[in-house]
């Protein structure tokens, strides 16, 4: 069987200090373990899963804060394997006084549980099995 990849990759603010806030700390640990999770259950389905981390620089992050904690799974973004929408609430740490992301799915999440990160990945390792038609 030929082996399928599917990447996560997560983007946030990193400052000249090499921190982050917590919201994105905390995204962070539970994209990890969602990560962790995946690579041993898609395993069994010739699935590799690769974990990219992507760090926004502050003049980045400035002129547009809504990029930093942004999740996709392949090519498209988190919200939109889950049909969630984004938002904004004021962050705090390294971020200063920004409106920084949020995601809402019933609830508001600030920090991205790994339950969300899991369940995008579902959807997208299905849509590597879907024929594709020339």
């Amino acid at each position: 069987m030929l082996m399928k990849t599917l990447t996560i990759r997560w983007q946030r603010l990193v400052n000249e200090n090499g921190q982050t806030c917590p919201r994105c700390h905390d995204t962070g640990d539970a994209a990890q373990r969602a990560f962790s999770r995946l690579q041993k259950a898609f395993a069994e389905l010739g699935i590799e899963v690769q974990l990219q981390t992507d760090a926004l620089g502050l003049p980045l992050f400035s002129q547009d804060p809504l990029q930093s904690n942004r999740i996709w799974i392949g090519e498209k973004s988190l919200e939109e394997w889950l049909g969630a929408s984004v938002g904004q609430s004021p962050c705090c740490d390294v971020c200063g006084d920004a409106q920084c992301r949020t995601i809402s799915l019933g609830d508001t999440f600030e920090a991205i549980p790994e339950e969300l990160i899991i369940r995008a990945a579902l959807l997208a390792a299905s849509e590597l099995f879907q024929e594709r038609k020339p």
